[in-house]
């Protein structure tokens, strides 16, 4: 295939919902559509319409889900798609792959697509493994015999070897994404859409699946767009990424400019964020955080440390419950989303026990050393046996470390290191 060929052409893709109901939701509003389509006019909704912010409430009753995203995609390229959650990355690979239509605008493809998006949807639960894999087949546009000729290879692939004629409603979820994932990959479509496909596979499998796409890619020739948070995996697959905001086309470019773009994103410039009911959080809500703050050694409110400074974080909790003792995990991530610290109290020997409804709490993080980037904290509130979790708030807040302070002047490139060490060096 050759390399420079388009293969796939999006020209000014638009997606509208109107909020709550399908249609425009009213006769008249549905009518004066109709009547503007017969009449050659321009649909007058395409006017109206707010920005997709989910963290603002809007007062339009249509939203942009994507605006104007123009961008074309040569052979053989592998497209990392990344944005916050909300951005409109899904709703672009549901308009690449035909499973849902453009309010605006037209995709240009060359070839067939298979698509990853809900891994498995396309499954029939009372079918056995072998059958789905022909069913999938026959979805994605393979004849019966091209799936005869790949079935030993998915099979071997997915691992499902042990219950290929077992229905797969009695599959775990690991298990069908795993099959649904080799039916795409080897039966050779000329572009794969991967959609956070790799979020439910074990880490051995991810690592497979990382592979697979990589040769699908590289010795294949074939292109792969794919669609993660997990920054790792965009950056050991990826050569070109588009950053989406919004529903905008925020950048194009190389995936390690891209990257950047995304962090720049994703930081916030607040020290002190207070949790509300839009937060978005997980649990039983026995125990809830109100709100974190952070500050360095001489009590100034910032989110720029530099190596060698204290970081301090006040944390405050609300009681919703009779709980007397609880357990605290505070998890502080890299961009990539790995996880660097997991700091609970009973590490420092100091026990969390409730007497009143609001409380406060101060942790100090003496002499970080973590090297120059930007930085997550994500918090969880527990049972003291962890059986059960009352609060937990992902990327809570942001901190960023700009340089080596005290301890160095060098530049401390970020692929680097992670950790900032200076040993006492003597010659013997």
């Amino acid at each position: 295939m050759h390399p420079n060929r388009v293969i796939l052409k999006a020209e000014n893709i638009s997606k509208q919902y109107r909020l709550g109901t399908v249609g425009t939701g009213t006769l008249s509003h549905d009518l004066n559509r109709f009547w503007h389509t017969i009449r050659g006019k321009e649909d007058p909704y395409l006017k109206v319409g707010e920005v997709n912010d989910r963290s603002s409430k809007g007062t339009s009753q249509y939203v942009w889900a994507l605006q104007d995203i123009n961008f074309e995609i040569n052979a053989g390229e592998v497209v990392g798609i990344i944005g916050k959650n909300g951005a409109g990355k899904s709703t672009l690979l549901k308009i690449l792959s035909k499973v849902t239509a453009p309010t605006t605008g037209v995709i240009k493809t060359k070839g067939r697509i298979a698509s990853l998006l809900e891994v498995g949807t396309g499954f029939n639960p009372e079918l056995t493994g072998r059958e789905n894999i022909y069913l999938n087949g026959a979805i994605l546009g393979m004849t019966k015999k091209e799936i005869t000729s790949k079935l030993d290879e998915i099979i071997a692939f997915s691992g499902c070897e042990r219950y290929i004629d077992t229905p797969t409603k009695r599959y775990s979820s690991g298990m069908t994404v795993r099959l649904a994932f080799a039916v795409a990959a080897f039966l050779e479509p000329e572009i794969l859409v991967v959609d956070e496909v790799l979020a439910v596979g074990d880490a051995e499998f991810q690592k497979k699946a990382i592979g697979k796409m990589q040769d699908i890619s590289k010795s294949e020739g074939r292109t792969v767009l794919f669609v993660s948070h997990n920054m790792a995996a965009v950056k050991s697959l990826c050569t070109r990424g588009i950053v989406l905001e919004n529903g905008r086309l925020k950048f194009d470019g190389t995936v390690n400019e891209a990257l950047d773009v995304y962090s720049d994103i994703n930081k916030s410039t607040e020290f002190k964020v207070v949790f509300d009911d839009e937060t978005s959080r997980s649990g039983s809500k026995n125990i809830q955080f109100q709100s974190i703050e952070i500050f360095n050694q001489h009590q100034k409110n910032t989110q720029e440390f530099s190596i060698g400074d204290d970081l301090i974080i006040k944390l405050q909790i609300k009681n919703n419950s009779t709980e007397k003792r609880s357990e605290m995990g505070i998890q502080i991530f890299t961009t990539e989303e790995m996880p660097v610290f997991h700091m609970m109290p009973r590490d420092s020997n100091f026990e969390i026990h409730h007497e009143n409804e609001i409380e406060e709490f101060q942790i100090q993080l003496k002499d970080i050393r973590l090297f120059p980037g930007l930085y997550y904290i994500t918090l969880t509130s527990a049972s003291t046996t962890g059986h059960q979790v009352f609060d937990c708030i992902q990327n809570a807040l942001t901190f960023e470390i700009i340089d080596g302070g005290a301890y160095t002047s060098r530049n401390l490139p970020r692929a680097a290191g992670l950790f900032f060490m200076n040993p006492e060096w003597k010659k013997i």
